[in-house]
């Protein structure tokens, strides 16, 4: 398996996925500069709290235009965690700021008046529905993952869609375009689920 590389923009729990890392006995490596992110065989985008916020930390981290020539032009694998997943898109509606554009996918809030007595943020637990059972699904039995987000990204093709949840209706659990995988929940925080699925993110 390849050495996996987490690049360390100033958010994102780290420590989390290095922890699971050294558990499953996989290099890793933190990206603190962009020669980091250059040499880089995987790479791991975490990400929480807002979406401006975390482009504005990402951007002025000086790691955009290395992650661009690794993910679009080296095609390196990249897993984008929660708002992670949320940058690679185009656009959100929970800010002004552009995405990445890795994937052609909005970012938008869900619909408070189809919730019901439902909260928001969407919290907790939840069954997911891969659409294949090989790449990151694989080996994985009846998955079930962390969620916690008020905002779901929305593929303009289906075919991006690499897993599925529900949450009054059907999101976007996990998605996929070539080497750009994304996952709405927190495998770091998912227990054997998510233990499972970075294992297979080092084999992609």
């Amino acid at each position: 398996m390849s050495e996996v590389t987490l690049v360390d923009y100033g958010l994102g729990n780290i420590l989390a996925f290095a922890h699971i890392y050294e558990r499953l006995n996989i290099p890793i490596n933190i990206g603190k500069s962009i020669d980091d992110i250059k040499r880089a065989k995987r790479l791991i985008l975490p990400g929480v709290g807002a979406f401006d916020w975390a482009m504005d930390r990402l951007n002025k981290s000086g790691f955009r235009e290395a992650l661009d020539e690794a993910v679009l032009g080296n095609e390196t694998p990249v897993l984008g965690v929660c708002v992670g997943m949320q940058m690679m898109a185009v656009r959100s509606d929970e800010g002004r700021e552009a995405g990445l554009g890795w994937i052609d996918a909005d970012v938008v809030r869900f619909d408070q008046s189809r919730l019901g007595n439902l909260p928001l943020p969407h919290m907790g637990w939840n069954d997911v529905e891969p659409r294949t059972s090989e790449g990151l699904f694989e080996d994985i039995a009846e998955p079930r993952y962390y969620f916690l987000h008020s905002y779901h990204v929305v593929p303009k093709h289906d075919a991006d869609v690499l897993a599925s949840a529900s949450y009054v209706h059907p999101i976007a659990a996990a998605i996929q375009s070539r080497k750009i995988f994304g996952t709405q929940f927190h495998p770091e925080k998912s227990h054997r689920w998510g233990i499972g699925l970075l294992r297979n993110f080092a084999r992609q």
